[in-house]
């Protein structure tokens, strides 16, 4: 009893204390471990198409990088990140000054909300949307507006355009969006960027860019952004294309150095260890399995979508590495049914959307599981 009331009063302190914001948020839906997976179903094989990593995993030559990196562990790692910042700055034709190396590009969006946002400030993102694209803004105070995709599930320019006549201190979306896939072109890329408050910054999550670079009307950002007079940052990772998911390493590139340095303020000295800046040199040299890669998630992603459609599922047009599907009743519900079968999908729990669930693309085995136990459970 003593033990119950002691710990009620200490819950009813830390109500007292903590921040109203803090208290209000939700929590980032990460999805289920295989290891969880597999204690309650029983199963040895998982198929892990929940999180959008890389069904190839790391290039040998990240496997390398890390063993020799390995005997340094006792030394603490360059808190700049200074030569995946010349690698990274040689690749995309910037100067290193302007890169900002994350644990992860989520901790990018966390940094940039906690450099710029202030309580009561407006936020405009997309919606369905990256939950941390609501979470973060939203532990700072902020007011987030969501513009929904259209009804064809693409972007809604028109939109856009009429939700930015408003004032706003962040613009930020991904392109291609996670979850539905969707991509904006160059035409509406422009339209959005011309639309936006002339003293807003703006947040362009590109998580997805290696699957859709090539692609005919993707618009080249970086391109774009400096022909104008906002403040901006691209956001890229390595955690997908280049299978660096465990390691945590994200970058941004910025459109002045003066942003970067703002954002390397707020950040922890050594956000990103030896390892992970010594895997993302490596994986950002092996442009062929990279390239392997990509080819791979574009054979697979269009028999995915395939075998989905023949299931009679509505499926969203994806540029990304992942498919979002429309199911017949709660996705929470259909997704639970697979996890006896050894299938972990993301259901989406965004309210408006609890009828989709996003898939990712993985391994061509993997794929074939999934649709199996999607037939059976259907």
């Amino acid at each position: 009893m003593r033990f119950n009331l002691e710990t009620i009063m200490s819950e009813q302190l830390i109500n007292t204390l903590v921040r109203k914001e803090a208290r209000q948020l939700g929590a980032y839906n990460a999805g289920l471990s295989d290891e969880a997976v597999r204690a309650r179903y029983n199963v040895d094989t998982i198929a892990r198409l929940a999180s959008n990593e890389n069904p190839l995993g790391a290039s040998p030559q990240v496997i390398t990088a890390l063993q020799e990196s390995a005997r340094l562990s006792a030394i603490y790692p360059d808190p700049s990140s200074q030569q995946l910042r010349d690698a990274l700055a040689q690749t995309n034709g910037v100067d290193a000054n302007r890169v900002i190396i994350g644990n992860g590009s989520e901790d990018l969006l966390k940094l940039l909300c906690l450099a710029f946002v202030n309580p009561g400030d407006r936020v405009v993102t997309l919606l369905p949307s990256f939950g941390l694209h609501l979470i973060y803004p939203q532990m700072m105070g902020a007011n987030v507006t969501g513009v929904p995709v259209n009804a064809q599930m693409a972007f809604d320019v028109a939109a856009w355009q009429q939700a930015l006549q408003t004032p706003a201190k962040m613009v930020m979306f991904s392109n291609p969006s996670n979850p539905v896939g969707c991509m904006l072109d160059g035409d509406g890329f422009q339209r959005l960027i011309d639309s936006s408050p002339q003293d807003c910054l703006l947040v362009i999550d590109e998580a997805y860019y290696e699957y859709c670079a090539q692609l005919d009307g993707y618009p080249d950002s970086l391109a774009v952004l400096q022909h104008q007079s906002r403040p901006w940052v691209v956001l890229r990772t390595f955690s997908k294309a280049y299978g660096l998911a465990g390691l945590r390493v994200g970058y941004g590139l910025a459109s002045d150095p003066a942003l970067v340095d703002i954002l390397n303020r707020v950040r922890t000295p050594f956000n990103i260890n030896r390892s992970a800046q010594a895997a993302a040199i490596a994986a950002l040299h092996d442009s062929d399995h990279t390239a392997r890669s990509v080819a791979h998630v574009s054979a697979q992603r269009t028999w995915l979508a395939d075998q989905l459609t023949q299931l009679r599922l509505q499926v969203v047009p994806s540029s990304a590495n992942f498919l979002f599907f429309r199911t017949a009743g709660d996705s929470a519900a259909l997704a639970q049914r697979l996890l006896p079968f050894g299938v972990i999908v993301k259901p989406w729990l965004e309210p408006g959307y609890t009828h989709w669930i996003r898939v990712s693309v993985g391994s061509t085995v993997d794929n074939q599981r999934f649709i199996s136990a999607l037939r059976q459970v259907l």
